[in-house]
């Protein structure tokens, strides 16, 4: 597994810190390992031995300590893109460990519940990865034309707001009466449905299931 290096230019007792830090980090571990990636970017951040990019590094340092943890330098979670997300939570709770006491247990209480929630982040997109395979395997096999590919892609993607044929005609670029045309073709075939309570307007939304075998659309 890769080392970490001191970085080179610092002060003396910034130097002697720094190489405090990296003597524990490429140690053998005593800490559990989620407690010891939540120490590494706590206190690499805390050193700022860099002018720029010290939030950068604390949280790779943080994602190594992860990998070193599992085992594997692959992970379908990403802890930077969460912190990144939480921006502002993030900077609070550090300024909040730093200024008082560095009573670091309010730091690992927020640093392990924003690594829960960057896995269920993850577990949720590769469900809707995987809702949106499973749901091309079917249609992938139909003659269907550009503009409702398109659409039904952007459905997909979890587009927001009711699909109604209106907006179908926007996201196509097409004519009212191609976007019903469309529109009624795909419910035929049982790859949308009316929505529930649509109000004033009509609106669509994909089906939970394909037809079966015998062409019925599924509920």
């Amino acid at each position: 597994m890769r080392r970490l290096a001191c970085p080179c230019g610092e002060s003396p007792p910034l130097a002697a810190e720094t190489g405090r830090f990296l003597d524990w980090v490429n140690g053998p571990p005593v800490e559990p390992p989620l407690v010891r990636a939540g120490l590494a970017h706590l206190w690499f951040v805390t050193l700022h031995p860099f002018d720029d990019g010290n939030g950068r590094i604390a949280r790779a340092i943080g994602d190594l300590m992860l990998a070193r943890a599992d085992g594997s330098s692959q992970r379908f979670y990403s802890l930077s893109a969460q912190i990144r997300r939480e921006r502002n939570a993030y900077y609070d709770i550090l300024e909040r460990t730093q200024k008082d006491s560095m009573d670091v247990t309010p730091w690992l209480a927020w640093f392990f519940d924003t690594l829960l929630r960057a896995v269920q982040q993850a577990h949720a997109t590769l469900g809707e990865v995987l809702a949106k395979a499973q749901f091309w395997r079917h249609w992938g096999m139909q003659a269907l034309h550009a503009r409702q590919v398109k659409v039904l892609n952007r459905l997909l993607d979890g587009f927001e707001g009711k699909l109604t044929s209106s907006k179908w005609a926007a996201i196509a670029k097409c004519s009212a009466d191609t976007a019903l045309r469309d529109i009624n073709d795909l419910v035929a075939r049982g790859a949308l449905r009316k929505a529930v309570g649509g109000g004033r307007s009509t609106s669509y939304v994909l089906n939970d299931a394909p037809p079966d075998a015998h062409g019925r659309a599924g509920h």
